[in-house]
């Protein structure tokens, strides 16, 4: 069974995790819905239902999804979706991941080659080294910083936030009181343990360690991203070589899949559905057990 696979972080910039398989021809297929992060691909979902199935899960410490297990680490993010697809039958996948999602969807690549058809890296810093902040390379120059900005605690971190991750920012316009409870409802669940997931990306992060992959990639920046500078982007694109290709949408910055959607789908659906031939007939689509809620142990 053929599938694809989106993932992304859950908050203002991007989505948390989008899981599917391709549509059967001959077989009804099936959407699971879990948790929070169909909000962020809500405008998306409907561009891929009438080839693919849509599963849509929450990486852990996000939504529902949690663990007792101590490891922070993106291979282990990768493991515990990997176990979640092999429950639904999912034995084939392609895969997009924005942003952190994009660091556990490489790892799903290399881990898994043979689960893996297509990879599409939005945004996604996966060639960043831990020097690269001390160099300068990002807008903050520890994990301090990266942490106040990415997981805002009060009104004018968010519109911070919003700063870095749009080219053109609206959050100035919106009410603090309004933003408080965004962030109330958004960043306060494992924040600890979300500050811990930060850590892991960069702790002792050297691009030499990165192993290569052997899917056909697709790379798709934002070329105004101010959190992973489209120098990354570039950097990607030479380490996995040949089987890449890399898409720099204008005037987009990190959230590029926000800012720019119509550009964004496009890409995806030429890239994703390239290979795959319309079903004879569009079954609707059935799912059970709404909403999912994943312990990952």
């Amino acid at each position: 069974m053929l599938a694809f696979v989106l993932l992304g972080l859950i908050s203002v910039k991007a989505p948390l995790c989008i899981v599917g398989c391709q549509k059967s021809q001959t077989n009804q297929g099936q959407i699971f819905f879990l948790s929070m992060a169909l909000v962020q691909y809500a405008e998306h979902l409907r561009h891929f239902t009438a080839r693919f199935n849509i599963y849509v899960p929450d990486l852990v410490f996000f939504g529902e999804s949690y663990t007792t297990r101590n490891d922070r680490s993106e291979s282990f993010q990768a493991q515990s979706v990997m176990r979640m697809m092999e429950a639904h039958g999912v034995l084939r996948m392609s895969l997009v991941g924005i942003s952190y999602g994009g660091f556990v969807g490489y790892s799903m690549a290399a881990q898994f080659p043979d689960k893996m058809e297509k990879l599409v890296l939005c945004c996604a810093g996966v060639c960043l080294e831990e020097k690269d902040l001390e160099d300068g390379f990002f807008n903050v120059s520890d994990l301090d910083g990266a942490v106040s900005i990415l997981l805002p605690q009060t009104p004018e971190k968010l519109r911070e936030l919003m700063r870095f991750s749009f080219v053109k920012p609206g959050a100035k316009w919106v009410p603090s009181y309004f933003l408080t409870d965004f962030i109330d409802a958004m960043y306060t669940d494992y924040l600890e343990e979300k500050r811990e997931l930060i850590g892991a990306i960069l702790k002792d992060r050297k691009f030499s360690n990165l192993p290569t992959i052997t899917q056909r990639v697709l790379i798709i920046w934002g070329e105004e991203d101010k959190i992973f500078p489209l120098e990354l982007g570039h950097r990607l694109k030479r380490h996995v070589g040949e089987n890449a290709e890399i898409v720099v949408i204008k005037n987009a910055g990190h959230a590029v899949n926000i800012e720019k959607p119509k550009e964004f789908i496009k890409h995806l659906k030429s890239f994703l559905c390239d290979s795959v031939s319309s079903p004879s007939s569009s079954p609707t689509p059935t799912h059970t057990d709404l909403p999912v809620h994943c312990y990952w142990s």
